[in-house]
């Protein structure tokens, strides 16, 4: 059986941790932001961790094994 690719969209996306975990760019931030108070703005800017089921679904995709 050959090997799994890695899915390319996904690691321009997304990064791996030293520790498993999956870190990712929030959504909600391209445009209007005038609207949004500066707090969240803020909170919007910071990479999130993603949960443990979507990290077991999404490490394959970023690894290829």
């Amino acid at each position: 059986m050959p090997k799994l690719k890695t899915h390319k969209g996904s690691v321009k996306r997304m990064k791996l941790t030293k520790r498993g975990k999956i870190t990712a760019k929030r959504a909600g931030k391209g445009h209007l932001m005038s609207s949004k108070a500066g707090k969240r703005r803020r909170s919007l800017s910071r990479k999130q961790t993603l949960s443990a089921s979507v990290t077991r679904r999404y490490t394959r995709a970023l690894t290829g094994r």
